[in-house]
């Protein structure tokens, strides 16, 4: 009998920087989701992977002075790391620079385009570079972008949109209607924000920078970013491409979970993309809230350790995935400090699960020489422990149906604590003073192995590196933690043997691990600059002659490097009057791809030199940076070439 599918995705990261620990919540969520549902025998297709093109990339690149593939391909190893230091087990990690995604996003745009769906027209409104995305007037909070707060720009140039507001009504039954959006609270928020004002066609293409997926029949456009990234759920899976034959297989998606500043993308975009394709809606949208600093969105300059290197190497990367799970209801917010942290692994992972699991095999070592004797005895407070535990697969499975991760967890913690409380209850050290309670104090110790094997098992995806640790030490077999196996109780012989291990999650001291780690802080603390050298300026100039200097702007056609000369390139520029030739000392910084088709200024009435047996008609302008660096100044690209500047 074959399995049934089951398909979870993340959404695909930007790189733009380093991961931090804010990331690692929806991959280690979904991570945790997958290996669940592995574990009750599904055939599941975990999808992750980096969102690479647009102009905020082209941006960074440059300023490093490398190819945007270049920067992507440095940070995408970086994800690619922490993915595997945290436990992480994808099944597949998509690119959108991956050959087979841009061959499914040029059909898919094209495929709109024949339908009638996408259309040419000229966009003017208002476009936040951090999050690539437009917005009216009336969307922006005061003045600024609603996701990020930042500044937005005025933005006019030809674009092909896509008509979304024909798909208005159908969203809105959707997330209404529906199960789709989890927490149904955030379908309010949508339908006030952007259906009930008029749900306005989106701008799918950009002329203004050159870093995204070519459209196939109008070389002058990019796609739009979010068309781009959204139809990474399906290229990975095969759609419109050779590469993979997955689709029919595993869609629809049974999740998509995602941070709540990209919920509106895919509660309104990537359905409207979907129906207008004829394809089935995904199952389910998960929405959770950010990891904060006192109510801000994680920032790498909050002032706490947030690098998960550096969190798991001193407390275990389960433990990290075990906190940030615990902390997150899913729709809200969680608020992060290593305070609450260390607290969170002292009270939860050492003094409960630990101490339960170290005080039981220890006992069974003491008094029963590590092996259970067959002969056992029931007693009073037995059925209310097994009977939490009984029960406790079911609501678990409940809670990972409804994608609450932290419910989850705190049902299991639920027998955890009734086995602690079990110790207390049954004083199993009184019981071992008498020989005559040597079966009822076997059977006591029993059952606490069992409530541990129970428990274990189903925090074996949230913990997956510690709890086979766990089973070494109660004696149970990877038969014994199955998934069938957990909702019976009295799965492990009656003779176990335990075998004492190390402290699974020894307790952290408060005081002195803030101190070590505010000690981490400050040593990664950006260091002050010296004072900045007072800024000379030359000789005055009389303003007659600053106006013998003539600036124009000028359109890069080609560049090449200049042979045996590993400072300069060589531009061809369409500088309005015919083209000219310049050289320029920049190619250390910049490469060739970093600069055709930009907009730059060029001194046109310079006299001809020749550098390294290169004729130079002309220099070009650039800014002198504080690291030594020389960053070109570009040009809107709307400025007409051999526009004099002044």
């Amino acid at each position: 009998m074959s399995k049934k599918p089951f398909y979870i995705t993340t959404p695909i990261y930007y790189p733009s920087g380093n991961p931090h620990i804010g990331h690692c919540y929806t991959s280690v969520a979904c991570d945790s989701i997958a290996r669940y549902r592995r574990m009750q025998g599904y055939d599941v297709m975990f999808l992750t992977g980096t969102d690479e093109h647009g102009l905020k990339i082209e941006q960074k690149a440059a300023e490093k002075g490398v190819t945007p593939k270049a920067y992507v391909d440095e940070i995408v190893e970086t994800f690619k790391k922490l993915w595997s230091y945290m436990n992480v087990d994808y099944d597949r990690y998509i690119r959108t620079t991956d050959d087979y995604h841009i061959e499914t996003v040029q059909s898919i745009f094209k495929e709109l385009y024949d339908r009638g769906y996408i259309y040419k027209g000229e966009y003017a409104g208002k476009y936040c570079v951090p999050c690539e995305s437009f917005w009216t007037e009336s969307q922006l909070v005061d003045g600024k972008c609603p996701d990020c707060g930042r500044d937005v720009i005025e933005a006019k140039e030809e674009a092909y949109f896509f008509k979304i507001s024909s798909f208005a009504d159908r969203i809105e039954k959707l997330l209404t209607e529906t199960d789709y959006l989890c927490p149904r609270t955030r379908a309010t928020e949508l339908v006030n924000n952007f259906i009930k004002p008029g749900l306005e066609d989106l701008c799918v293409s950009r002329t203004t920078f050159k870093w995204g997926v070519p459209v196939s029949f109008d070389d002058k456009h990019v796609v739009y970013v979010w068309i781009d990234a959204l139809s990474n759920y399906i290229s990975a899976l095969g759609y419109r491409n050779g590469a993979f034959t997955d689709y029919d297989k595993f869609w629809p998606a049974d999740v998509h979970m995602v941070a709540k500043d990209i919920m509106r993308f895919h509660a309104i975009i990537w359905p409207a993309m979907l129906m207008a394709l004829d394809l089935p809606l995904p199952k389910r949208l998960a929405v959770h809230g950010w990891i904060t600093f006192n109510g801000q969105k994680m920032s790498k300059s909050m002032g706490n350790v947030v690098d998960p290197f550096v969190l798991g190497e001193r407390y275990t990367p389960d433990a990290i995935r075990y906190h940030i799970l615990r902390e997150m209801a899913l729709g809200a917010d969680s608020s992060f400090s290593n305070e609450i942290m260390i607290h969170r692994i002292n009270a939860d992972l050492a003094n409960g699960l630990g101490n339960l699991v170290s005080r039981t095999v220890a006992m069974a070592e003491k008094y029963f020489g590590g092996t259970l004797p067959q002969e056992q005895a029931e007693g009073e407070f037995d059925d209310s422990l097994i009977t939490t535990a009984k029960n406790l697969r079911a609501a678990v499975d409940k809670c990972i149906d409804e994608v609450q991760i932290s419910n989850a967890l705190a049902e299991i913690f639920t027998l955890v604590n009734r086995a602690n409380k079990y110790i207390d209850e049954t004083a199993p050290w009184v019981l071992a003073k008498d020989d005559a309670n040597r079966p009822r104090l076997a059977r006591v110790l029993y059952n606490l192995l069992e409530s541990i094997r129970i428990a274990s098992a189903l925090l074996a995806p949230f913990m997956p590196a510690t709890m086979p640790k766990v089973w070494e030490q109660i004696g149970a077999t990877a038969e014994d933690v199955s998934y069938d196996n957990i909702g019976t109780f009295g799965v492990l012989p009656a003779t176990v043997s335990v075998k004492r291990g190390e402290a699974l999650f020894p307790r952290i001291d408060v005081d002195k691990e803030i101190e070590a780690l505010n000690a981490i802080i400050q040593a990664n603390a950006p260091k002050e600059e010296a004072p900045a050298e007072p800024i000379t300026l030359a000789p005055e100039t009389p303003i007659d002659d600053f106006f013998k200097v003539e600036l124009r702007a000028a359109k890069v056609l080609s560049v090449e490097k200049v042979k045996k000369a590993k400072k300069l390139l060589c531009l061809q520029l369409d500088d309005g009057m015919g083209g000219r030739q310049v050289v320029s000392g920049i190619a250390q910084w910049y490469t060739p791809e970093d600069l055709v088709g930009k907009k730059i200024i060029v001194v046109a009435n310079l006299k001809p030199v020749t550098l390294c047996g290169v004729e130079s008609n002309g220099m070009i302008c650039a800014a002198d940076m504080p690291d030594g660096s020389a960053r070109v100044v570009f040009l809107d690209d709307d400025i007409p070439c051999g526009t004099k500047l002044r």
